[in-house]
């Protein structure tokens, strides 16, 4: 089959209708990530897993989906876009299977870890088909639509798990991936083209190896730091040698990709093209910020509010669906006015939403108080995604489109890891010290003999992110105000940890804004100004 290079030379008559199959997949996956943390309890308790156990598989899975993607977007450029989206169908497909027969937790986390590697399959293919299929005055659309999806699939996971877990089994959050996996492998086959390059390749196996061991490194570090108080493992293996390693590894990695003159897995010629080095950075930083709030938000409305899991994902919801609906318009937005402007103003309006809502937190805010800041947020968010994965791409040659997009989107991963990882040692840090202030401010009303263990109890519970039990042994009346003021005191100072959290990542917001302005001209300018011009040009000359 022929090379597809160029999408002014469409690889399809039918670009939407491909790309909606592809993001069904895309879907799918980010669905999952999210999907399975409303389950842990469930989980625990139906397979006699410990809690470590169950956080490895949902940690497994971010692991192996992270680690890979630039490895399967290079795979793309290689043996087509298509080809490597069904073979990341059909193994996620198999994966959910396995997830939902498991009848251990070795067996859930070995499914688990499948069900990453299906995914990290499939994710940069739908990028890459985007620079493929659209010419470059549809692709803020295309990337709008791509926007929708990294917005509303991760709010609608808890939802949808925690409705399935209210009716069903634990296990159809798995089996129900199986149909739809079928389905679509089943449309890509028929619909999508090939995609394929004519040329014969060779994968860079240095390379893959390298890449993979170090970010494997870099992201188990980062993700079992917390657990592991950033100290040792297991004998003279601790969480800052893990991350050195991984470091040194990548360093590595970029040593080895500047030699490869005729197959690099990551072309270092990428980051020649302005834009796409902005992006990645800006990315990166973007990432950081934005991963806090839903993060804090979720905690603060299941520990400190009492909310169960599908009450809170019910109350992000308008948030998601403002996120979809901004998305498709910013991409629109985006042809038309160039991707660099609209994300400027999309991650300002994301900073100003967020000082309303730290505004607006109290110990007791209900939904209507959060409102405000949540819809602006929502509004916000959806000028963000699509905005900036144009602007990255801006440029890029598409036959380099599989590498570009697992570079960003490996990018954007780290990003956000590293971004929970010191997110969590901050809160922890910050909770700890609120709840000990509001503990000694409510200390006086319990007898003498418990105030020492009362505010001891409170700050711990800043390890936890949830209030400590009440000791054993005390009088009912007792009790019931032990407790009553340890939510009280816990709700307060969640609220106050919070608010300075959210500050943070406002600020984090505001540098990516001021990163934006390093983004240069954009390529491929809608037909419609060219036109413009070309009369502009020809009524001077006359």
């Amino acid at each position: 089959m022929s090379e597809v290079i160029s999408a002014e030379q469409p690889a399809t008559r039918r670009p939407w209708l491909v790309l909606a199959i592809m993001c069904i997949g895309f879907f799918m996956s980010l669905l999952d990530g999210s999907i399975v943390n409303v389950a842990v309890p469930t989980l625990i308790d139906s397979l006699d897993a410990s809690y470590d156990q169950v956080l490895w598989v949902v940690d497994g899975y971010l692991l192996v989906f992270s680690v890979l993607l630039i490895t399967t977007g290079r795979l793309g450029d290689i043996h087509g876009y298509r080809r490597l989206y069904v073979i990341g169908i059909i193994a996620f497909t198999v994966a959910s299977a396995l997830c939902g027969l498991a009848g251990s937790p070795a067996q859930l986390l070995a499914a688990r870890a499948l069900q990453g590697l299906g995914g990290a399959l499939l994710f940069p293919q739908v990028i890459s088909s985007i620079l493929t299929i659209f010419p470059p005055r549809q692709r803020g659309r295309a990337f709008g639509l791509f926007g929708t999806i990294v917005g509303f699939a991760p709010v609608v996971g808890p939802v949808l798990g925690g409705f399935v877990l209210a009716h069903l089994s634990w296990r159809w959050i798995f089996f129900i991936n199986v149909p739809i996996g079928i389905v679509t492998a089943v449309l890509a086959l028929t619909f999508t083209p090939a995609m394929r390059s004519g040329r014969t390749h060779r994968l860079d196996l240095v390379g893959v190896a390298l890449a993979t061991a170090g970010l494997s490194g870099v992201v188990f570090g980062l993700i079992e730091g917390e657990r592991y108080h950033w100290g040792t493992i297991a004998g003279p293996i601790g969480i800052p040698s893990v991350l050195g390693a991984g470091v040194a590894l990548l360093v590595l990695f970029v040593l080895w990709q500047h030699r490869q003159r005729e197959e690099p897995l990551m072309p270092l010629a990428l980051f020649g093209a302005r834009n796409f080095a902005v992006g990645n950075w800006v990315g990166f930083v973007f990432q950081l910020g934005m991963i806090g709030i839903m993060f804090v938000l979720v905690l603060y409305l299941q520990m400190a509010r009492g909310y169960s899991a599908l009450e809170t994902g019910l109350v992000v919801l308008p948030h998601a669906v403002l996120t979809a609906a901004g998305s498709a318009y910013a991409g629109r937005l985006s042809d038309r006015f160039g991707g660099k402007y609209v994300l400027m103003a999309g991650m300002t309006l994301l900073a100003i939403g967020l000082l309303v809502l730290v505004a607006m937190i109290r110990p007791t805010s209900g939904v209507w108080s959060l409102l405000p800041g949540l819809t602006i947020i929502g509004i916000a968010s959806g000028a963000t995604f699509a905005p900036l994965q144009q602007a990255t791409m801006d440029g890029v040659d598409p036959r380099l489109a599989g590498a570009a997009s697992g570079v960003s989107s490996t990018t954007r991963q780290i990003g956000g890891v590293l971004g929970t990882a010191v997110l969590g040692v901050l809160l922890s840090a910050r909770l700890s010290s609120t709840l000990r202030g509001e503990a000694e401010k409510r200390a006086g009303r319990l007898p003498e003999a418990l105030r020492a263990r009362f505010v001891d109890d409170s700050a711990a519970a800043g390890q936890r992110f949830r209030p400590l039990p009440v000791p054993d042994g005390l009088s009912p009346a007792a009790t019931r105000l032990y407790e009553r003021l340890t939510e009280d005191a816990f709700a307060a100072g969640f609220a106050g940890a919070m608010r300075t959290i959210l500050v943070g990542c406002a600020v984090v917001l505001v540098v990516a804004t001021g990163f934006c302005s390093l983004f240069g001209p954009r390529h491929g300018k809608p037909a419609a100004e060219s036109a413009r011009k070309r009369r502009a040009g020809t009524a001077s000359r006359e």
